[in-house]
């Protein structure tokens, strides 16, 4: 990491000392200042008053477990999120991305693959560059604060429903295959289903839905993909 940049502060949610320990001082060698919390009401806490670089979350926690946390979170904040879990079933994978997790990790893992990953989502969240734009209508995108717009009403967006819906808006009209959304929105290139883009756009629909009296602007195409119309 560069010397002079500043120390970026992560966030570990994890109620087992050992594996706690283990994170906090893989990532203290690659650079980051870390805290660690071991219950989810203390997280949600936290991250309402200061925001961290990124938030490591631990799926089996006592009381509210690591789902609840990150809907909580997510009501207010898209600060970049890793779900950590001995949970291996893709429905959990799933459930994680759906409520709102930007990545997933299963134990046993590899401290430093963590580390790279925590580096590669803050990269995409924060230097994430798409090619330059072409008229997304009622859709407008503020990079430096990963903000998306419709109709001049924020979107509250994960990183990744971000990168997803800012791919699909610069390339209004073209229908994008599975494949190609998810080499766009995970630029490491680990292996997930075609379900999780499907996950994804299920949430940017919604959020849409919510926020803009129904529209829908993300177009199924059957057996290819999903193509942005532009004017819901």
């Amino acid at each position: 990491m560069n010397s002079n940049a500043p120390t970026l502060t992560l966030l570990i949610v994890e109620d087992d000392p050992t594996q706690a320990t283990l994170l906090a001082e893989t990532l203290a060698d690659e650079g980051f200042a870390t805290e660690v919390l071991g219950d989810g009401d203390a997280a949600v806490a936290r991250v309402r008053a200061q925001t961290p670089a990124a938030v490591l979350l631990d799926l089996t926690l006592p009381g509210k477990d690591g789902f609840s946390v990150c809907r909580e979170i997510r009501a207010f904040s898209t600060v970049p999120l890793i779900m950590i879990t001995a949970r291996v079933e893709e429905i959990d994978r799933l459930l994680g991305l759906e409520v709102g997790a930007d990545d997933y990790i299963c134990k046993p893992f590899q401290p430093r693959e963590v580390a790279a990953r925590v580096r590669a989502l803050l990269r995409r969240a924060n230097d994430w560059r798409a090619p330059p734009a072409a008229d997304g209508g009622p859709l407008h995108f503020d990079d430096e604060a990963l903000q998306a717009r419709w109709k001049g009403t924020r979107l509250d967006l994960t990183a990744v429903e971000y990168r997803l819906l800012k791919t699909l808006g610069e390339r209004r009209g073209r229908v994008l295959s599975r494949a190609q959304l998810l080499d766009a929105i995970y630029v490491d290139y680990r292996v997930v289903s075609d379900r999780t883009v499907d996950s994804h756009v299920k949430n940017l629909r919604r959020k849409i839905a919510e926020a803009c009296a129904g529209a829908n602007p993300i177009e199924s195409v059957y057996g290819v993909g999903y193509r942005y119309l532009g004017d819901g």
